[in-house]
Order: C-alpha cells, then structure tokens, then sequence
C-alpha cells in the first residue's frame, strides 16, 4: 500500500476552512494508523474490527452533525469528510458509522420522545451501545412502501411481526428502529436486543462488505412497549428521511474509495515497468485511464462540497443528495474497475486495496437507492412526473 497524500487537482482545499482540514486530517491518521494497515485480514476474515467503536466514539464519528446530546455538532461538510476517509480505508467501517448516526441517531433525534433521546444517545455517541435500522426487507428493496411488517396496538404495547434483510450491524446491535406498518400507517419502533420474539442472524457467503456485519431481523410477535414508538413519526416520508441523511454520506465516502483505487493505481504505475524498460504511467492509454479517474474525483468532489454547503443552510433536499450518491458512486465503481486494469494481475491480490475496493462498492452502488432509483428520482426532479408509479 503506498502513502496517501490526498487527491486535488483543482485545488478543491480551498474550499475548506481550517476547521475542516483539521477535521479531515485527524480521520486520515486514524484510517492510516488503525485500519489500513489491518483491513485486508478483517476482510478476509469477514471480521468487523469492533475494538474500534471505543475510539470513534472517543473521535466523536458518531452523531458527528449533530447539536447535543454529547454530540459534536459539527457541520454537514465536516461529517462528509469524515465520511470521505473512513471509506477511503474501508466501505463496511463508513457503512457502521453512517448506520450509527444516519439510520439511528437521526431518527431518535428528530422523532423520538424525549425518554428516548435521554436514554439512547448519549449511549449511541458514546458507542457504548450499537444500533441497527430496519426497513429493507427480503421481497421490498427498492419498494420499502410494499413492507409486510406489522404492528399491531394491545393496551399500552405494540405486537410487531415480520422480516428485515440486508441490515448492517443487526447481529451486534442493541437496539433496533424497525419499520412496521399499522392502521395508522407506517410507524417506526425502538426494539431492544434480548425482547422475546426477536432474533438476528448473519448473512453469510459475502464478497462484498466483508468487513462489516450484515443480518436479517426476525420479529414474531414480539410486544414492545407503546413508549418506544416514535411518537413524531407517521408514514413513508420518517424513514426516507433517515436514508437521505445516510444517502448524503455515501455521496461523500465513494470520493475516498475512489481516491484510495486511484493513488494506488498512480504510484504502482510509476514503478511498474514494461516495454523497453518503461513505467507503465509513461503509456498514452494509462495516462487517459488517469485523466479520466482524477477528471472523474475532481468532479464528485465539487459536487459533494455543494450539496454540504446546501446542507448546512438547509437547502439540500432529497433529489439532490439522490444525485450526489447516484454519481459518485458510479465514478467511485469506475475508478475501481479502471485501477484494477492498471495494476493487471496484482489487481486481484489483496496485498492492494483496489479489488477490496470494487467489490465493496458493488454493494454500495445497489443499497439505500440503487443507481436506477436515483436516476429516476433525478428525472421526476427535472420533469415532474414520477416514473416509477
């Protein structure tokens, strides 16, 4: 693995303040120092580095956008380049983070109770409990509207039945926002490890994300108390709120992938050498492989600062985040695929990042949103008709 040094060709830094370049550099030592030099065996392994939730916590990864509740309330560009650099070391590491914060956090935040802010937060922040977010289920991905999950009132509790899959952290978490319909619509649920009727299992036989935890959820008449429902939560738009929320890290993380693939690829193409003695980055068609990937990084990194800055006056909305993920993860897959043909065979060695890489983000080009739901959120944005219906 060759040293990191970042990736900036338009002087993208000076649209960073010293804060944020601080922010940033403090994830880089931690990603260089912890992860980097130990994720290629947690991911042959299909091991998730759990001693590290401690020092995140300690970092304040977890919440990071958000005000109180021993937060760190930074603002949404910090989070995003925070986003950047875990992923830069690995998909599954920014997946547990971004589930942490995105899909249970914000949740409670913005829809819980004040019991339950009090209770869970503080806990979650610390990373002293581990939370899961579940909505995703066997036959309804792209659909989450089609959800079978039932929960249905008995006195002063709720009895909730159904299947949840593909759930990052299910099998480690403590506490679980599930998603359930009931006759007064959709309604989300704090469901605490150990409540009777509810069982997590993990999904074997990855080759994607194999360094974090994905599960399937099982609920069968498992009776929760009628306080841990989000009271402030009604309907469809509460949790695809929560995926915007997630959506807007994954925009920013693919960056860091992206740019791991491609510094890998540069500095293993300068000492590479082939045909009369050669390094391979002195070849007309490398070098396009490279005008093309860092054209393509340039690109997605000033679309992520855009929509940040939006984010933090409160103008970005939900099509624009739909862009930011639909385009830099697809240029964040591209990126990988074109590093893997730079380094020929030794791309599928995992004593290089870059196959790691592309097989993660396979899965990150298909969860919260897939490409093709993006696009047509983007074209129902720009034409007004939803295509999808």
């Amino acid at each position: 693995m060759f040293p990191f040094h970042g990736v900036d060709y338009m002087e993208i830094d000076s649209l960073f303040s010293d804060e944020e370049k601080l922010v940033r550099q403090m994830v880089r030592e931690f990603v260089d120092n912890e992860v980097n030099p130990h994720i290629e065996e947690w991911n042959r392994e299909g091991k998730f580095p759990m001693h590290l939730v401690p020092l995140m916590a300690e970092l304040g990864f977890f919440g990071a956008n958000m005000q109180g509740y021993g937060c760190a309330g930074m603002s949404n560009v910090d989070y995003g380049l925070i986003m950047q650099e875990l992923e830069r070391g690995d998909s599954g590491l920014r997946s547990f983070v971004s589930v942490q914060g995105a899909l249970v956090m914000y949740p409670i935040k913005e829809y819980g109770s004040e019991e339950q802010k009090e209770k869970w937060l503080p806990l979650l922040q610390q990373g002293k409990a581990i939370g899961c977010f579940g909505l995703t289920e066997p036959d309804f991905g792209s659909n989450p509207a089609g959800m079978r999950s039932r929960g249905v009132k008995d006195g002063d509790h709720w009895i909730l039945n159904g299947e949840k899959a593909w759930i990052t952290s299910g099998t480690i978490a403590d506490v679980a926002v599930v998603w359930a319909r009931t006759e007064e619509g959709v309604r989300g649920f704090l469901v605490e490890k150990g409540t009777p009727g509810y069982t997590s299992k993990d999904i074997k036989g990855k080759w994607s994300l194999r360094a974090s935890v994905t599960s399937s959820l099982s609920l069968q008449d498992v009776r929760v108390p009628a306080s841990n429902m989000f009271p402030k939560a009604q309907g469809m738009k509460a949790p695809l709120s929560c995926l915007t929320q997630a959506r807007y890290g994954i925009g920013w993380g693919a960056i860091g992938a992206a740019m791991a693939c491609y510094n890998e690829s540069l500095e293993y193409a300068k000492i590479r050498k082939q045909f009369d003695d050669k390094p391979i980055a002195s070849h007309q068609l490398v070098q396009a492989k490279f005008a093309d990937m860092v054209t393509e990084i340039t690109k997605a990194q000033l679309l992520a600062v855009q929509v940040g800055r939006l984010k933090d006056q409160g103008r970005a909305d939900h099509a624009h985040v739909s862009m930011l993920k639909r385009n830099n993860v697809k240029i964040a897959l591209d990126v990988a695929r074109a590093a893997r043909d730079i380094l020929g065979a030794n791309g599928v060695a995992d004593e290089y990042p870059i196959f790691r890489h592309m097989c993660n983000l396979e899965s990150v080009f298909t969860y919260e949103g897939t490409h093709n739901i993006h696009t047509l959120i983007i074209g129902e944005r720009v034409t007004g008709i939803p295509a999808y219906r």
